[in-house]
């Protein structure tokens, strides 16, 4: 496992250790389509290295943020959904809505997206 907790599903995604239908893969990230889709494309950026949420990122981490949305940028060009338009959401803590406990990225599009506010 690539610096990960053991208990943790993107871990043991990204070591291969549970499948998944790859979109896109670098030395820093993993993207890959979510089993539980809220839009016709729903994919999940995660870093390889493990980190809880957001607020844990240190300056450190800037190349690895800078990578996740590059790969957001790529995964949208492999989906298709670059013209159309796409939402990137990082879901922080549980009251921001984060169900597994491992920094990721949701590339969702392929329909028209609800507004914010």
């Amino acid at each position: 496992m690539l610096n990960g907790a053991s208990d943790c599903i993107f871990c043991k995604i990204v070591a291969g250790e549970i499948p998944c239908a790859k979109v896109y893969e670098s030395d820093t990230v993993l993207a890959f389509e979510d089993i539980n889709p809220i839009a016709p494309v729903h994919v999940l950026v995660v870093p390889k290295r493990h980190v809880v949420q957001a607020d844990e990122c240190t300056e450190a981490d800037r190349e690895m943020l800078g990578d996740m949305m590059l790969a957001a940028g790529e995964v949208a060009c492999i989906k298709g959904i670059t013209e159309s338009g796409y939402r990137l959401v990082v879901n922080n803590g549980r009251e921001g809505g984060q169900v597994v406990h491992h920094m990721h990225l949701h590339v969702l599009g392929g329909r028209q997206m609800r507004g914010m506010g």
